[in-house]
């Protein structure tokens, strides 16, 4: 296990209680088998070899007992000194999970990073990068990639002739200050209180907009900062991310090791 010679006390949120209906295997997304086991124990196993984690709390969809006892297994495998494993049920939302991950958190943490469990391959030097920019002074961390399509901004035609064009463009954004986000997001801990107390106040339109907790960070007006991120730290989502996935762990030095 490695682990930055200085760190915050840390506690990681594992988000895991989405559904996977975009993966057709009919369970939850954190079950569905990835290289013989299910995707939450390859995320479980990346954070725990990080060493970035005092706390580990993972939200799972409620009342699920099978990943609960999958928890409790993998519990038992952590050596003597290894991060405290805890289990809450998670929300209707992302940010509904995260908060039931933050009412959980032991006395004394300075530091939390939210880590989508789809994540599963996110390499331990991402942990780390994340986490050394929290010691050096940052309230908010997130790591990206710079994005190598063009994108555009579009919008709804109007109409006949919508089922032939059914959106024009509108726009081309500059490809140069585009990031596409990934997780672990880092953030103190009092910035992160902050920023979800604050998001109780949001209407229904503004909550369902806000797509990760930079965002909730944004809005009250804090830098976040960027750390290089990984393209091993792929998303699963679809069947095609689940086939990508497999290709990362059958390869040659396996998948966390093969870019940093």
């Amino acid at each position: 296990m490695s682990e930055s010679p200085t760190r915050l006390v840390t506690a990681v949120i594992v988000v895991a209680a989405g559904s996977g209906q975009r993966l057709g295997y009919g369970m939850p997304k954190a079950a569905v088998p990835l290289g013989g086991e299910p995707i939450l124990m390859h995320a479980l196993r990346g954070i725990v070899a990080s060493g970035v984690a005092t706390q580990v709390c993972v939200a799972l969809p409620a009342g699920d007992q099978d990943l609960r006892r999958l928890c409790d297994d993998f519990r038992e495998e952590l050596a003597d000194g290894g991060p405290l494993l805890t289990v809450v049920d998670g929300g209707s939302t992302r940010a509904g999970s995260v908060r039931a991950g933050i009412a959980a958190l032991m006395d004394g943490i300075e530091a939390v990073l939210v880590h989508d469990a789809a994540r599963a391959l996110t390499p331990e030097s991402v942990f780390h990068r994340v986490s050394d920019s929290l010691v050096a002074g940052a309230a908010a961390v997130i790591p990206v990639l710079p994005v190598v399509d063009t994108v555009k901004t579009v919008a709804a035609t109007a109409g006949d002739d919508t089922a032939l064009a059914p959106e024009v463009v509108t726009g081309t954004a500059r490809r140069e200050e585009l990031r596409a986000v990934q997780t672990p997001q880092g953030f103190t801990i009092g910035t992160l209180l902050k920023a979800h107390e604050a998001a109780q106040g949001l209407d229904g339109q503004q909550a369902a907009a806000v797509t990760d907790d930079a965002m909730l960070v944004e809005m009250l007006g804090t830098p976040v900062h960027a750390v290089r991120g990984s393209t091993q730290s792929l998303k699963i989502t679809t069947p095609l991310d689940l086939i990508f996935a497999e290709g990362l762990l059958e390869g040659p030095l396996g998948a966390r090791w093969v870019e940093g």
